[in-house]
């Protein structure tokens, strides 16, 4: 008969979960991921960081926040590389831009969740235009804990669950978007009333 072994960091491992935060631009998603993960490193845990490579805001290879804060990531231009920028002894990944990794990021998540990994995923859960950015709704169905952020209406103060695009008076409304990448030069958060 054999005895029981005690817990270790492989049985804590097994504890894997998706944790997502959502909201408009100008939210503070990715501010809180930066906060997990130094908390995380604070810890202890082995934490790997990945942005999309969309994301150049701060001349690429990190995360960065509005408000400043950054920290290094890995780069990854679609989903599936994901998995392959996790190392041994990786306890946590966090994610920002999910909504530029598309629809295929879900299934990459709940691997990685299965496999014994805390997943904190950060992301636009809206579009500019007010309809809901997959893959964050998917994510925020499946997912143990979900922080759905607001920011501040630029118009009015109240909460903003919003985020419009700031065209030229010039500019042709129906062109062809880039993907959501830019500051307060090209988007505005707004409430419900001032979104259109």
């Amino acid at each position: 008969m054999s005895t029981p072994t005690a817990p270790g960091p492989a049985s804590a491992r097994t504890a894997g979960r998706v944790e997502v935060v959502a909201g408009p631009m100008f939210a503070g998603k990715s501010e809180e991921l930066v906060r997990r993960v130094r908390r995380a490193r604070i810890a202890g845990r082995g934490v790997v960081v990945v942005n999309h490579a969309l994301d150049v805001r701060a001349g690429g290879g990190k995360i960065a926040s509005h408000s400043g804060l950054e920290i290094p990531s890995a780069t990854a231009s679609e989903a599936a590389e994901i998995p392959g920028l996790v190392t041994p002894g990786t306890e946590l990944v966090a994610i920002d831009e999910a909504q530029f990794f598309g629809p295929d990021l879900v299934d990459v998540v709940l691997r990685l969740a299965d496999d014994g990994l805390v997943v904190v995923v950060a992301g636009l859960c809206v579009t500019f235009d007010g309809r809901p950015f997959e893959p964050l709704p998917a994510l925020m169905a499946v997912a143990e804990n979900v922080v759905k952020l607001t920011a501040v209406c630029t118009i009015c103060g109240r909460d903003a669950a919003y985020h419009v695009r700031l065209l030229p008076d010039d500019a042709d409304a129906t062109a062809p978007v880039p993907a959501h990448v830019g500051g307060q030069e090209s988007y505005q958060a707004r409430c419900r009333q001032h979104r259109r």
